[in-house]
């Protein structure tokens, strides 16, 4: 295990399910400074609705990092725009929302925190309250002034990033261009060398097509581009194998020796990790200066404020944040 590390926590949407998972998350012993970027109030309330002890702790900035003892947390005041109640969306409080994350991504940036985790945000919501968001990566790349990012989500034993995200499946096969390939691969293979702390990381690479294209039977998109974009890589020094079906490339056999899948779109490869990992997997935001994660599912209104709700997904996105730091430290051999 690695030295403490101090760690942003943005809780989300305030009517989800994000504040409840912050207090439960408290309740636990740990392993690093979790500071919650937050209104105390809403977390106190919402402790008090769950019926959990909670002590908020005030970050203070020149002190080392330090975990807080079960039942406290570490906190970063931001106030509420508006009151808040359990399930119910108030777009007054959008402002609030992306002042948590703004704060804490420029606490990364200048050196405040080690690494950014969040929960949940309610892109509808914000977007009623007149403000143009399409969520928490396009608003990060923007606020760390990158190019592009890439999507990544990991479980135990599987990592999948993607060559297009939140696209209509009819965009896709105009979106996959040696370009973009080229674009993510290097972002991938950069961050995981860097992150992840891989000294020569393999990736396995799906076609778009069935059966990759079948020798242009079922599509040229393998012939005539990714194929392309990968020989290109590879005389890069980027280990790269591929294009391969994808219905046969997620099998023990050949993920075996493999470090990540790249898939072509949304629903080729993560429907495979949610259904090995939901749960226990986390959202990872590659190919920006700061380190982020974040859980793998959305704000579930329908369960804040009753206790329920998976807390394994934000456990696993704090200790690959931690993880990422680690491997990522000058001092590391």
């Amino acid at each position: 295990m690695g030295v403490c590390q101090r760690l942003a926590l943005t809780p989300g949407e305030p009517a989800g399910l994000g504040p409840d998972l912050c207090v439960r998350l408290a309740q636990l012993p740990q392993q690093h400074q979790l500071v919650a970027v937050a209104d105390p109030q809403l977390l106190r309330e919402r402790a008090a609705l769950l019926g959990l002890p909670l002590e908020l702790l005030p970050l203070v900035d020149a002190e080392p990092p330090r975990p807080a003892a079960p039942g406290q947390l570490w906190i970063d005041p931001l106030p509420l725009c508006a009151p808040v109640q359990c399930g119910r969306l108030d777009p007054a409080n959008a402002p609030y929302v992306l002042a948590t994350l703004e704060r804490a991504a420029q606490g990364c940036l200048d050196g405040r925190f080690a690494a950014l985790v969040t929960a949940p945000v309610h892109k509808g919501v914000i977007n009623d309250a007149g403000i143009p968001f399409s969520g928490h990566t396009e608003f990060l790349q923007a606020l760390t002034g990158v190019d592009a990012v890439v999507m990544m989500l990991a479980t135990a034993g599987l990592r999948v990033a993607l060559v297009t995200t939140h696209l209509p499946l009819s965009a896709v096969p105009a979106a996959i261009t040696r370009e973009r390939i080229a674009r993510v691969a290097r972002i991938l293979d950069h961050d995981l060398r860097h992150r992840f702390g891989l000294a020569a990381p393999r990736i396995l690479v799906c076609g778009l097509n069935p059966h990759a294209g079948e020798g242009g039977h079922l599509g040229r998109e393998e012939i005539e581009v990714i194929e392309p974009a990968l020989a290109e890589l590879r005389g890069e020094g980027i280990d790269l194998v591929g294009p391969l079906p994808a219905d046969t490339l997620f099998t023990p056999r050949l993920l075996q020796g493999a470090d990540a899948v790249l898939a072509m779109y949304h629903d080729q490869g993560l429907p495979v990790l949610k259904h090995q990992g939901f749960g226990a997997a986390v959202n990872i935001t590659l190919g920006m200066p700061i380190i982020r994660t974040s859980v793998d599912h959305g704000t579930a209104l329908d369960l804040a404020g009753t206790g329920r709700g998976e807390l394994g997904s934000l456990q696993t996105a704090v200790a690959c944040a931690a993880e990422m730091v680690d491997a990522a430290s000058p001092s590391r051999p």
